[in-house]
């Protein structure tokens, strides 16, 4: 019974980690029913015989998890057994004018030359990339369509119901996986490379506070483990080559779909990738110099600690909009910003290590700490290709602009006022009369409003213009009267 409980545990946690996979599960079952009343119903298998088989073995070796792979598979067994089958047929008739003694010798040879051929293109990296399945089921259906025909005299009929019975298995698949709760390896390729992003991001915003060993008095048990649970996210990102690789795969097979366009830069989610792997091994030779056994004194960390808290903090923060900015697909506003402070700060560490500060350092501690900060630069640099890949991708995938929040506050208000200046004072004073103000239980809209007032100053003979916010006093000079100052009063009409 504990095993049974085990496997109950096991598929619970399997289900709640992904649950398109009981979906997935589902599909597979109701494309298996579909194809088998081939059998099932007597006209249909009084048409294809035992070859309707045929349509329930594509259904188990096409249907995949994704819309991209299934397509994929389905069109390459759909195109091999075509090709194959085509081949198979010329194969047969040329072996058989050579009677009956020659035909079985002239199949085993083309048997042998076909077999030989296809195996060997099957390791040309390309091919085995995207047409490795196609070529395995053209060797199949080719020996297949070859050997049963020299016992089948009508080579043409039993070609037509295999060949009709795969298209059927193939387009049942492709139909379900497509039109019933769909997955896409595209979407997947593109939240994989933003989540990646994300979990790189939560190392760099802590490693300044853990390298300088600040920690809140505040925390909790339960926010250290999960701080901690985040720090190591990294980790994950070291081994997604494989993964990236196969999505992208699979993601060259699928249809336009939301707010993937045909033909999007699938590869440019490649090259993201490759950066974002290179900067988590940077990370992970970083983590390890937190807790080495030679470490630099406090007193050198305190001194070192605004610079090195900057660069981790602004790189992580560079990070974290890209990764918004890929789940939102929206182009990345501030995270060129967060850049060109972490290199600011990396300038005003390098300017502080060469004012001496590290003369009665030891050796060994020395190597650690520049060590340390040498890897943290290579992570603002990697940043910053990261994000100029990212500007390439948003920009070839047509990312949408970042959008503002709505302004609530009322449109931009002109005042023509006239002003005068007042017998013995330095100021001139100029009243404003405005058809509605804010009361004083709604400040934000009132520190919001930015309304420009257009002010005529006539003073005797000096006429000049000037735009300000309206707040309380305005400064303005005017040539002919040296005033220098211009004070404003404000009336409130309602």
């Amino acid at each position: 019974m504990e095993k049974v409980r085990d496997i109950v545990r096991e598929g619970k946690r399997v289900a709640k980690e992904d649950p398109r996979r009981v979906v997935h599960s589902f599909k597979v079952g109701l494309v298996l029913s579909l194809v088998s009343s081939f059998y099932y119903y007597q006209p249909l298998y009084d048409s294809f015989g035992v070859n309707a088989m045929w349509a329930v073995m594509t259904v188990v070796v096409v249907f995949e998890f994704s819309v991209g792979a299934t397509l994929g598979k389905g069109l390459n067994r759909v195109a091999a057994t075509l090709f194959a089958g085509a081949l198979g047929i010329g194969a047969h008739h040329l072996a058989s004018l050579s009677g009956p003694t020659g035909e079985p010798i002239l199949l085993a040879i083309f048997v042998f030359l076909q077999a030989a051929l296809s195996t060997f293109v099957r390791f040309f990296p390309r091919v085995k990339a995207r047409y490795d399945y196609s070529l395995l089921i053209f060797i199949l259906t080719f020996a297949l369509i070859s050997v049963s025909g020299f016992r089948e005299e009508q080579v043409l009929v039993l070609t037509h119901k295999r060949i009709s019975t795969v298209i059927i298995g193939g387009l049942s698949c492709v139909l379900i996986s497509i039109f019933v709760c769909p997955v896409w390896a595209g979407q997947d390729l593109h939240s994989l490379l933003a989540s990646n992003v994300e979990k790189l991001s939560f190392f760099l915003l802590e490693f300044g506070d853990k390298y300088c060993e600040t920690v809140e008095d505040g925390d909790t048990k339960e926010d250290v483990d999960k701080g901690k649970n985040d720090f190591d996210n990294y980790k994950s990102v070291l081994n997604s080559k494989s993964n990236e690789e196969s999505l992208a795969n699979f993601a060259k097979w699928e249809p336009g779909h939301g707010q993937f366009r045909f033909r999007h830069p699938w590869k440019q989610y490649l090259s993201i990738g490759a950066l974002i792997r290179q900067c988590a091994y940077r990370i992970d030779a970083l983590n390890s110099y937190l807790n080495a056994d030679i470490q630099v004194s406090i007193d050198i960390r305190k001194k070192l600690e605004e610079p090195l808290r900057r660069m981790s903090l602004e790189t992580g923060k560079a990070m974290k909009e890209m990764s918004v900015s890929l789940t939102k697909m929206i182009k990345p506003s501030s995270s060129d910003l967060h850049v060109r402070n972490a290199q600011s700060a990396c300038k005003s560490l390098t300017n502080l290590l060469h004012s001496g500060i590290l003369k009665e350092v030891e050796p060994q501690e020395l190597i650690s700490l520049l060590t340390a900060i040498s890897l943290l630069i290579d992570i603002i640099n990697l940043t910053e290709k990261i994000l100029e890949s990212l500007h390439e991708l948003a920009s070839a995938a047509r990312f949408k602009d970042k959008i503002e929040p709505p302004i609530s506050e009322k449109p931009n208000s002109r005042s023509i006022v006239r002003g005068w200046a007042t017998n013995g004072q330095d100021d001139h004073v100029v009243t404003i009369v405005k058809d509605g103000c804010y009361n004083g239980t709604n400040t934000s809209e009132k520190d919001n409003q930015s309304n420009q007032v257009l002010i005529h100053e006539n003073h005797e003979d000096c006429v000049h213009e000037k735009h300000e916010d309206d707040d309380a006093h305005l400064h303005s000079s005017c040539d002919s009267c040296a005033h220098t100052s211009l004070r404003v009063i404000v009336e409130c009409r309602q």
